[in-house]
């Protein structure tokens, strides 16, 4: 499927030039069908409260002060929503999206077609930056699905206008910036703007485990390679094993391999191209090196974040080899996440036919109001055809615990809310099962490409939660498959009636789940 690729946000602030990409025609349809809801004066006078939109750690016990005024908050995003009648079409739209009896069927938008038929119209979108301008904040630009504005300002600036205070909040030794109420706005304003995606630093973490300890392997003298098989009888997984126990070879034998396709992976740390030309390389496939979008200054080499962008990005093209690569990557602002801005990117320049997104937070953290913009974002990817594949965590039916420092949950039961929308395509975790009998499932030696499994091998549910005392301060942890009900969102059309899914009302997940535990890595 061909797809239009366009700028995220366009290039000037003045809202007559943007919409001179879109034409005469179209931008006239869009006035024929989509009403304008703003029909009062925009007056600081009459202020109302976007209620939800206040982090829910930043509380009064974790409360160190205020921050300075000259605090910069850069690329904030003010979500706007659709009227009741808009809300109504989409849904209907991305059903007959996927009904074979339906002419729309599989007849995907673009960004562009998104925001002229869900998004506000033009004179309400030039009110509402017309009015943030007027505070002194500098206006990146519309999304192109109409979504959102991009705006950038001071800690002192969003205080004066959204009558909300920036304050200091530690909270288990971490140091956050964060709203201390929730923010106001012209109620003239209300019928388009459903808040701010995020006034804070809570941010979503990366859903990857780190071995606490190095691996050892055997090196085979004969062969001149090391042996993926590590001196405690664990097992190394290469893209050839994965093709062999997830049946793959058959698709590879039939040319289904990733050509013409795209996957973007959701990044905010850049990473080293040639430990993914390395990876390539070793395990036998073909150079193809993945695309660097910098969505804005680059963040540099980030941590564990660095980590994940190279093995999401690394493993995409070992399973989909042909397939062409794009990471993407946002920096950390003081008032944005970059997981929330390369997710807007790639979904607002309809950037690839899959979008895999290793990142989470629990339900707990947030507030209607933000579920409302991410499930909102995740429909726009749904309605332009865009996969969209979230993992649910690694620390079991507690999304609010880190399974790197905690060997006992003490958090509420919670999941990822990114995996959590009726439109995402939430990847739990499993863990291989050879039941004692290695010799079955595995070769003493593996191949040129690193190929030594047999056969599928039975897995399991993946849990391999630990206390120190079991297996060691290095490996302690609440690692186990992420999963469970979501208390935002209500259980999807499809998931009613399917055996195996509870009839609880709720959103379930995992929908699929694959190999995932540090048992074979």
């Amino acid at each position: 499927m061909r797809r239009f690729v366009g700028p995220l946000f366009l290039l000037t602030a003045l809202l007559e030039s943007q919409l001179s990409l879109a034409s005469p025609q179209s931008a006239s349809r869009a006035g024929a069908t989509v009403q304008s809801r703003i029909t009062q004066t925009v007056d600081d006078a009459g202020m109302a409260t976007l209620r939800g939109n206040t982090h829910p750690l930043a509380r009064p016990e974790f409360d160190r002060g205020p921050a300075p005024g000259d605090l910069p908050l850069e690329r904030m995003l003010l979500v706007l929503k659709r009227s009741a009648a808009q809300e109504s079409a989409l849904k209907q739209l991305l059903d007959q999206q996927q009904d074979r009896s339906s002419a729309k069927y599989h007849k995907w938008l673009t960004p562009q077609e998104f925001g002229r038929q869900f998004g506000p119209p033009i004179e309400d979108m030039q009110a509402v930056m017309s009015w943030l301008e007027s505070q002194g904040f500098q206006v990146a630009g519309i999304a192109n699905g109409r979504t959102t504005i991009e705006f950038s300002g001071t800690a002192a600036q969003v205080q004066n206008a959204f009558h909300t205070a920036i304050h200091k909040f530690v909270v288990n030794g971490e140091e956050h910036w964060a709203n201390a109420n929730d923010p106001q706005i012209p109620a003239a304003l209300m019928p388009v703007v459903a808040g701010i995606a995020t006034l804070h630093t809570f941010r979503k973490k990366p859903q990857i485990r780190i071995s606490g300890q190095p691996i050892t392997v055997t090196y085979n003298t004969a062969s001149q390679r090391p042996e993926f098989t590590a001196t405690d009888g664990s097992h190394g997984l290469s893209p050839a094993d994965y093709a062999v126990i997830y049946n793959i070879n058959p698709l590879y034998q039939a040319g289904v391999n990733g050509t013409g396709r795209t996957i973007a992976i959701v990044a905010k740390s850049n990473i080293k191209l040639q430990d993914v030309a390395d990876f390539r390389n070793l395990l036998g496939l073909a150079k193809n090196p993945p695309q660097i979008i910098l969505n804005g200054k680059d963040p540099g080499l980030v941590k564990n974040d660095e980590a994940e962008a190279l093995l999401d990005t690394s493993w995409s093209g070992a399973v989909a080899p042909n397939a062409t690569v794009k990471l993407v990557i946002s920096a950390d602002t003081n008032a944005s996440d970059g997981v929330d801005l390369s997710e807007s990117y790639i979904i607002d320049n309809n950037l690839a036919d899959v979008m895999s997104e290793s990142y989470g937070d629990c339900e707990a953290n947030y507030t209607s109001a933000e579920a409302t913009q991410i499930q909102s974002l995740a429909q726009q990817a749904a309605a332009q055809g865009i996969t969209y594949m979230v993992s649910t965590g690694d620390s079991g039916a507690e999304g609010c615990d880190d399974p790197n420092s905690e060997t006992t949950a003490t958090g509420p039961v919670s999941v990822n809310i990114l995996a959590s929308t009726p439109y995402t395509v939430a990847v739990g975790g499993t863990q291989f099962n050879e039941n004692g009998n290695n010799a079955a499932y595995w070769s003493s030696q593996n191949n040129s490409v690193y190929e030594s499994v047999l056969s599928y091998i039975p897995e399991d549910v993946w849990n391999e939660s630990c206390t120190v005392a079991q297996c060691g301060s290095a490996n302690a942890g609440i690692w186990a498959g992420g999963g469970g009900a979501s208390t935002l969102f209500a259980k999807p059309s499809w998931q009613i009636g399917v055996t195996g899914i509870p009839n609880d009302g709720a959103r379930d997940i995992p929908d699929v789940s694959l190999t995932a535990a540090s048992h074979d890595y």
